[in-house]
């Protein structure tokens, strides 16, 4: 594709824009595994049209406000990368424009105390606990609040679990084979904290020492790819001083954070800290993709013969490229059978933050999702990542058809408890 894009103009991530607004060829192979056009079946709403509107803000042959709509709407779920036969990497674009444009647009006063919630709440748990404790109290006026905050409400749980504080360090069962350090998270320790201890109990069973490391925090993906990258920074650079050097890997149990910690050369370019935040992210590696290249010791037999969805998170699927590894563990185990959706892994529509800023969009794609996997007849649903968790919960529940949801963690764990009563 032509341009007139002097990527000098464009901060740090220019150069990486113009490259995928190069790549576009427009062909259109991206139109199929886009979500927004699934439902929208607009051109401006598909990939191939969002990079069109983007080369055009950046030319200035049009205003950004024209262009804003479109690319609000993109979920971020980069499933129109592995689409693409030219290889447009739009997720460098996405992450590139918002972050750009972000710094310099307006809001409505509502959308910006929504975004303001999104920032000083989601990423520091106790905050956030507290925030839900609170957003639990206004639901009892929910229908009198606008539609953004009422998405924000219906996704909080009835009741909050109780946190459970990891230990420091969680040692292996017998000899061990492996030592490496785990992403603690954020939203996920207030919502679901056993994902994370299963985790540890997984990794142990399979002779790996997980240290916890002091001073670490949220990641900074979920202000990453909604454009806020200097927070998203601040929130990275904690990070990069709390992990140690001297182990095997970096985990993360949660997609999005393995997405976004995987990027973090992307968010740093530029930045004194580019080559430790490359060095970084090299050493990132979901919990699944670990286990799997180790050598997984899988758990016994079911008591029964149980049949399984597997639905996989996009910035697992897509964005990671990891698909194999959770189904490989997954396969292991004697009695289970493993169900797929055949949706080439089409968004739910949580996508970070996406259900809270886009609720009637996300709410369509939620929908679809919970009927495909009603009709299979499953007997529960596994996941890499708690936002298509809660999402799943939510619509599944709509749907009148809850069914058990695990963590994928969270399901090895109780396949090896069982195997040992």
């Amino acid at each position: 594709m032509r341009h007139d894009i002097d990527p000098t103009q464009h901060g740090p991530h220019g150069e990486a824009m113009v490259k995928a607004i190069e790549s576009c060829v427009h062909c259109g192979f991206c139109l199929a595994a886009c979500p927004t056009y699934h439902v929208l079946g607009e051109e401006m709403d598909s990939p191939r049209g969002r990079i069109y509107l983007m080369k055009s803000v950046l030319e200035g042959a049009i205003e950004q406000e024209e262009a804003q709509p479109f690319i609000d709407r993109c979920l971020g779920c980069t499933a129109c990368v592995p689409a693409c036969p030219s290889g447009v990497q739009y997720g460098e674009l996405l992450i590139g424009y918002r972050g750009l444009i972000e710094a310099r647009r307006s809001r409505p006063l509502l959308d910006e105390f929504q975004r303001t919630m999104i920032c000083e709440t989601l990423p520091y748990p106790n905050r956030f606990r507290l925030a839900a404790r609170t957003g639990r109290i206004a639901s009892l006026f929910q229908s009198a609040l606008p539609e953004q905050l009422r998405a924000m409400i219906g996704l909080l749980p009835q009741q909050l679990p109780r946190a459970e504080p990891l230990p420091r360090v969680y040692p292996a069962r017998g000899q061990r084979r492996a030592r490496v350090a785990l992403l603690s998270g954020c939203v996920q320790t207030v919502l679901a904290p056993e994902i994370n201890h299963a985790t540890l109990r997984v990794l142990a069973e399979n002779g790996v020492e997980t240290v916890i490391p002091d001073g670490q925090g949220c990641c900074g993906s979920i202000l990453m790819h909604i454009g806020e990258n200097d927070r998203a920074r601040n929130l990275a650079r904690k990070n990069l001083a709390a992990f140690p050097g001297d182990v095997d890997a970096i985990l993360t149990n949660a997609a999005g954070c393995g997405s976004g910690m995987r990027e973090y050369g992307l968010l740093f370019a530029g930045d004194a800290d580019e080559d430790r935040a490359r060095e970084f992210a090299g050493r990132v590696q979901d919990v699944t993709e670990f286990l799997d290249q180790l050598g997984f010791r899988p758990p016994q037999p079911l008591p029964r013969p149980t049949r399984v969805i597997y639905q996989d998170a996009c910035h697992l699927l897509h964005a990671q490229r990891i698909q194999k590894p959770p189904r490989n563990l997954l396969n292991s185990i004697p009695n289970l059978t493993l169900l797929e959706l055949d949706d080439g892994g089409l968004c739910c529509g949580s996508a970070g933050t996406y259900n809270l800023e886009q609720p009637e969009i996300a709410g369509e794609l939620g929908r679809r999702k919970a009927e495909r996997i009603i009709s299979l007849n499953a007997e529960m649903v596994v996941s890499g990542n708690i936002g298509c968790l809660t999402q799943l919960q939510s619509h599944l529940a709509l749907q009148g058809k809850p069914l058990p949801l695990y963590h994928t963690m969270e399901f090895l764990d109780q396949a090896y408890r069982q195997s040992a009563e």
